[in-house]
């Protein structure tokens, strides 16, 4: 129960700070040209600090042991989620199937989980965090990325893939971790501000993204109810059921499952510009998923205080 409460309380405070996003956006303090801005310091300078600060830490066996298991931990649930999109969108037709399945498998797991994860597990969670969305990267860099856009070059995903800033650090940090290399407090100091910088700046760019939205014209859409129900409800319950099934437990299993139970991905709308997809869909996804977040990320919790 204390960790559902813990959680309800961080997404509260979580939703304060898109609160002031969106008040500020809506103000005219934040322009909307500010979002990409934002989300390139954010993945491009933030994350990747905040992943290998993650990785300064004492060398402990049993803390590599549970990081191998959330690398494997993760890719069964990913897995399992795009399994479960494809069952269930089987017999869906039209040209914007592709990006509907895509909001269904891929979760906001940087910008909503990782503050989240922090909060609850500190910088342990957060080195579990990074074997997930490692994972994440490269499943969405080749099956997310060809789903999307089927005449893609394959060279173009190797280098996707290379140049992703998150997976260069995770690198990075592993190399720090396993080489026991010690890292000074004058380069760790500026690092740790840095890295502080993802849970207020993640949030802010939730909250422009909401402001800049018809909420009463993406709600329309009609297959929006039918996608929230999987991204929220169905992949989360089936990958609780066979995490029990199976009787796993403990903070790594707490940590992968809080963060494939997020919303659905921001890049999600990204997607569907450049692809020319149905762009009230790809918002409706990831503005409803996100404000839906706040009831069903306690739930998990809660579930989760039973399986732990």
């Amino acid at each position: 129960m204390d960790l559902a409460l813990i959680t309800a309380k961080q997404v509260i405070v979580l939703f304060g700070l898109i609160f002031a996003g969106y008040l500020c956006t809506k103000t005219g303090v934040i322009k909307l040209e500010y979002k990409k801005a934002f989300s390139d310091l954010l993945l491009y300078l933030v994350v990747p600090i905040m992943v290998i600060h993650s990785y300064m830490t004492d060398f402990d066996p049993s803390v590599l042991s549970n990081l191998l298991l959330a690398f494997g931990l993760s890719f069964v649930l990913i897995l399992m989620g795009l399994i479960i999109t494809m069952v269930m969108t089987f017999k869906m037709q039209g040209k914007n199937v592709p990006i509907f399945r895509f909001a269904c498998i891929f979760s906001n797991a940087a910008y909503m989980g990782f503050p989240l994860i922090e909060a609850l597990f500190g910088q342990e969670g957060l080195l579990y965090a990074s074997g997930f969305v490692t994972v994440f990267n490269l499943l969405l860099w080749t099956i997310g990325y060809t789903m999307l856009n089927p005449n893609v070059q394959k060279n173009h995903i190797v280098h996707t893939i290379c140049t992703t800033p998150v997976l260069i650090a995770v690198v990075a940090g592993l190399v720090i971790y396993l080489g026991r290399i010690p890292i000074p407090d004058i380069i760790k100091q500026p690092l740790s501000f840095i890295s502080n910088m993802n849970t207020p700046l993640s949030m802010l760019i939730t909250g422009i993204m909401i402001a800049n939205s018809n909420l009463k014209q993406l709600i329309c859409n009609r297959n929006l109810g039918y996608l929230i129900l999987l991204r929220m409800l169905l992949i989360p319950l089936v990958c609780f059921a066979v995490f029990m099934a199976l009787g796993l437990n403990g903070m790594v299993v707490a940590v992968v499952m809080l963060l494939e139970a997020c919303p659905s991905a921001a890049i999600t709308s990204v997607f569907a510009v450049q692809y020319n997809y149905d762009e009230e869909l790809a918002a409706g996804a990831v503005v409803f998923t996100t404000l839906l977040s706040i009831i069903m990320l306690p739930l998990c919790a809660f579930l989760l205080t039973i399986i732990m």
